[in-house]
């Protein structure tokens, strides 16, 4: 009796072990799953809510304001960041949440408006920007979550505009920042004369741009020293296939009635930033100037750089490269934010250089300007 006591506990024993083994197994397979639907707003935005519109007139909606590095270029800068908002509740993020506003200070705004900083005055929105779920999913409410961010950044655009009537300017945008910045270019700039005058170019960093979507006003840039086109691209590992793959399909780019609709095969435009142009040229890393993790950094400390470490190549529409070794480099953070936009740039000082060479560019064309 006591042998088939101890025979039963033994197997309870083992079935439990087994259960919550199984359990860590599924959870290892769908912790994915898991954690996206725990950020799903779970109500349709049609009739969902949105936070209140920021008033540009006042700056405390701006996480930047005709920011000035020492030394810095006429260029008036108008940066749109990337996602900080991880979501939950909303589809799209109030602008004083408190989280996403310090991942915006301490990682995106160092890291990607940084090489900015020496061109001139840099502005950046706050704006109620679509949530890390929308990055996730290719439902039509996320698509519509990602549209509607666009009606912030397009105030802002025009409050920028009345402060900054004259001179070159410069727009750049990283990931949602990137693709709001596409958006803008072809129902702002590309329509208007004046504007395109003054447009020295606009960088859609991390970011897929359907090649015959953009206005044959503000084209892909073809050269380093072109003025008023566009450098955008969106970067991968050079033996990452799988990714790439991955990019490519869920890729979502505005048609002609301001709706994100899928790629769907066309060509996407690929500037290489080391290189300035779009070529498919295997590019050395002799030729990189430098990656920066400017994380954490205050506004208008430049970086460390770590030239020469990344070869580059734009290929089937996307950037391939290789990482450098260091660990500086390297993914950090939870689930959520090793699903936003890197935070290192491994481009900061070659984009630096590139606005730098267009500013100039520009200036020669412009001498009153």
């Amino acid at each position: 009796m006591k042998r088939s006591r101890l025979t039963l506990r033994q197997t309870i024993g083992w079935a439990g072990f087994a259960l919550v083994g199984l359990l860590v197994v599924a959870v290892g397979v769908w912790r994915g799953d898991i954690l996206r639907a725990a950020l799903d707003p779970q109500v349709p935005f049609q009739t969902y809510e949105p936070p209140a519109a920021p008033d540009y007139a006042r700056p405390d909606n701006w996480a930047l304001l005709d920011a000035r590095a020492p030394g810095a270029g006429s260029a008036a800068v108008f940066f749109v960041h990337s996602t900080t908002y991880d979501g939950g509740r909303e589809w799209n993020g109030p602008i004083d949440d408190r989280e996403a506003d310090a991942y915006l200070k301490r990682v995106v705004t160092p890291n990607y408006a940084g090489p900015f900083e020496r061109s001139g005055a840099v502005s950046a929105p706050r704006y109620r920007q679509a949530s890390l779920y929308t990055r996730l999913t290719l439902r039509a409410d996320a698509r519509d979550a990602r549209a509607f961010a666009y009606r912030d950044i397009a105030a802002a655009f025009d409050a920028f505009v009345i402060a900054h009537p004259t001179g070159p300017i410069v727009l750049a945008g990283v990931e949602q920042g990137g693709e709001l910045i596409d958006r803008l270019v072809r129902e702002r700039i590309a329509p208007d004369s004046a504007l395109r005058r003054r447009l020295v170019a606009a960088y859609l960093m991390d970011t897929i741009v359907a090649v015959d979507s953009l206005s044959p006003a503000v084209p892909g840039c073809g050269s380093r020293r072109q003025v008023g086109c566009v450098v955008g691209f969106s970067q991968v590992g050079d033996d990452d296939n799988g990714a790439a793959a991955r990019r490519l399909r869920r890729a979502l780019v505005w048609n002609g009635k301001g709706r994100l609709v899928e790629l769907n095969g066309r060509a996407a435009l690929c500037v290489n930033p080391v290189t300035g142009s779009p070529s498919d040229e295997l590019v050395s890393a002799r030729r990189h100037l430098g990656a920066a993790n400017a994380t954490g950094l205050e506004w208008g400390v430049r970086p460390a750089f770590l030239d020469r470490q990344v070869t580059t190549q734009c290929r089937d529409g996307l950037l391939r490269h290789s990482f450098p070794k260091s660990e500086a480099f390297k993914e950090v953070g939870d689930w959520a934010d090793r699903r936003k936009a890197r935070q290192y740039n491994l481009f900061y000082a070659d984009i630096e250089a590139d606005v730098q060479v267009r500013l100039g560019a520009w200036q020669a064309l412009n001498p009153a300007g």
